[in-house]
């Protein structure tokens, strides 16, 4: 048998093959797609031909299939249904009637900006669903450029040229402390007082810690290696439990602590001389088509604030 001739299976033939088993017989199958009784025999001659085995059981009473044919009628199966799915995918893009988009997004965004916005997006457009994958900013930034997502949204601005990445938001990191924190009414506190304090940072390949490490070092200040730290957490959730426990204090962003603020819960105390921001950034291939639903989805991220 010659493996190679698989690849001259046709669509046709998968389907004859589909109907042939759902119909029961020839004569019905033929009838159902339209063909005549010979021509759909050929179709699945052909594929006894270019598989070198037979397929199917005939007899007086009906068809059956041999154990290779239920083999390939299994996968005659799947591919049918991933036809009609990706049918169904297309179209809905080219003719702009909605769709799916598949975004990366890193702790903040994904967590704290887009949840409080996606209610407004879905009721406009009903017909775009939105899945979103949570990773950290150096995970979002790989999915991209595997093209397991077709967009993110991240905490630092990528240096790779295959990558457009245009700001969308700003956002500010602040030192947050529990209100039973001796420091919570404090006026301000030094990075000095800061570094010696039991403290709490997001794990490697955050932009929230590399947004902290880059202000230390462009500001000449103390080293994140010479800080007190008691614990590494894996998100900014995880972080503000942590400070709630007070198990210490962290750097963490405005927009992940509003609603404990709000309830008196975390307390924000001014870092003497320090303004830590960053930006937050959309990224998609530079290759990418900018599709009627895509623009949509991307004309509504630039628009939150």
């Amino acid at each position: 048998m010659n493996h190679d001739n698989f690849k001259n299976i046709t669509f046709q033939q998968i389907e004859a093959l589909l109907c042939l088993v759902e119909a029961g017989s020839f004569s019905r199958a033929a009838q159902k797609m339209r063909l005549t009784q010979p021509a759909l025999t050929k179709n699945i001659r052909n594929i006894e031909d270019f598989t070198g085995a037979k397929i199917v059981n005939r007899s007086k009473t009906g068809i059956s299939l041999t154990p290779a044919g239920m083999i390939l009628y299994d996968y005659a199966r799947r591919i049918g249904k991933l036809r009609n799915e990706t049918k169904e995918k297309f179209f809905r893009q080219v003719t702009d009637a909605g769709g799916d988009i598949d975004i990366g997004a890193s702790t903040i965004p994904a967590t704290y900006i887009l949840p409080r916005s996606l209610g407004v997006f879905q009721r406009a457009h009903p017909d775009i669903r939105i899945h979103v994958q949570t990773a950290d900013s150096m995970e979002v930034i790989n999915m991209v450029l595997d093209r397991h997502v077709e967009i993110g949204l991240v905490g630092k601005k990528p240096v790779n040229n295959k990558l457009i990445a245009q700001k969308l938001w700003n956002d500010k990191l602040v030192l947050a402390v529990g209100k039973a924190h001796s420091w919570h009414n404090k006026k301000s506190v030094t990075m000095q007082q800061l570094a010696a304090e039991p403290f709490v940072v997001r794990e490697k390949g955050s932009a929230t810690r590399e947004a902290l490490e880059l202000f230390l070092k462009e500001e000449n200040l103390i080293g994140l290696s010479q800080f007190n730290i008691c614990a590494e957490l894996g998100s900014s959730e995880a972080i503000k439990e942590a400070v709630l426990a007070g198990c210490g204090v962290s750097v963490i962003s405005i927009r992940a602590i509003e609603r404990e603020l709000m309830q008196g819960l975390i307390c924000k105390v001014p870092l003497s001389g320090c303004n830590i921001e960053r930006d937050f950034y959309l990224i998609y291939q530079r290759q990418m088509e900018i599709t009627a639903v895509r623009k949509i989805f991307i004309n509504f991220l630039k628009a939150i604030k």
